[in-house]
C-alpha cells in the first residue's frame, strides 16, 4: 500500500460488532463495488438483455448493469467536469472467447470498501472481474483492483468458484426468491440490544482508532 492507502486503512474499523466500527455493513449502508463481489460468496445470477447484462447480487438484493454495446467507460469520474461516482460504479463488459465474461468498472464511491477487512480504494480505482464458465456446473471468478493512489501495483482481491445447485426450480430454495434484506432500523436496534452490550471494545479494553 502507498502511504495514502495506509493512512486511509487506519481510519476503517471493519468489525461490525465493535461500538467504534465504521463498517458500512454495521448500518446496512450499501457495500458497493468492489466489496459486493467478494464480501460473501453466495448466490449469483446473470440476466441477458439487449445491449447489456444484469448481474444479480444475492447478498445486497440488488443488481448491476454491465453494458455490452461497445460503449466506453466515462472519464474523469468524481472530478470536476466529470460524472458523479456511484456505489456500484460504471461497468462495461466484453466476451473473451466463448466462456469468459470480462467486466471493467470505474467511478466507485470512495465510501465503499474493497473488502470486509476495510481496505480502501480511491475515486480513481478500477476493477476487473473475469467470470469463466468452466463447464455446465462450475463458474470461476477472479476480481482484480488497480488503484495507484492507494496501492503500488494491481492485485487480486478475490478468486473463487461457484457451483450450480440442482433443484432450483423449487421456490423454497431458489436463489433470490427468499426475502433477505438488511434494514437500517433493524441494524440500529440490534446494536442497541446485542452489539453495544457485547461490545468487544469494552470486553478487550482496547479502543479502536
Amino acid at each position: 500500500m502507498t502511504p495514502a492507502g495506509q493512512a486511509k486503512l487506519k481510519l476503517n474499523v471493519p468489525d461490525p460488532f465493535s461500538e467504534t466500527s465504521n463498517d458500512p455493513w454495521k448500518t446496512c449502508d450499501p457495500l458497493g463495488m468492489p466489496r459486493i463481489v467478494n464480501n460473501q460468496i453466495a448466490q449469483l445470477a446473470f440476466a441477458q438483455m439487449p445491449g447489456r447484462i444484469a448481474i444479480l447480487e444475492y447478498f445486497a438484493r440488488t443488481w448491476r448493469e454491465v453494458w455490452m454495446d461497445g460503449r466506453q467507460l466515462p472519464k474523469n469520474v468524481g472530478h470536476k467536469g466529470g460524472p458523479s461516482t456511484m456505489y456500484l460504479g460504471y461497468s462495461v463488459g466484453h466476451w473473451e472467447g466463448d466462456n469468459t465474461l470480462v467486466v471493467d468498472t470505474v467511478g466507485m464511491d470512495e465510501r465503499t470498501w474493497v473488502d470486509r477487512r476495510g481496505h480502501p480504494h480511491s475515486v480513481d480505482a478500477r476493477v476487473i472481474e473475469r467470470y469463466t464458465r468452466v463447464d455446465h456446473n462450475h463458474l470461476g471468478l477472479t476480481e482484480t483492483l488497480d488503484d495507484p493512489a492507494y496501492y503500488t501495483q494491481p492485485f487480486v482481491i478475490a478468486k473463487t468458484a461457484y457451483r450450480w445447485v440442482r433443484g432450483q426450480e423449487n421456490p423454497g430454495i431458489a436463489p433470490f426468491s427468499n426475502e433477505w434484506l438488511c434494514l437500517p432500523s433493524e441494524a440500529i436496534e440490534y446494536m442497541k440490544i446485542v452489539g453495544a452490550p457485547a461490545d468487544e471494545d469494552a470486553v478487550t479494553g482496547v479502543k479502536k482508532p
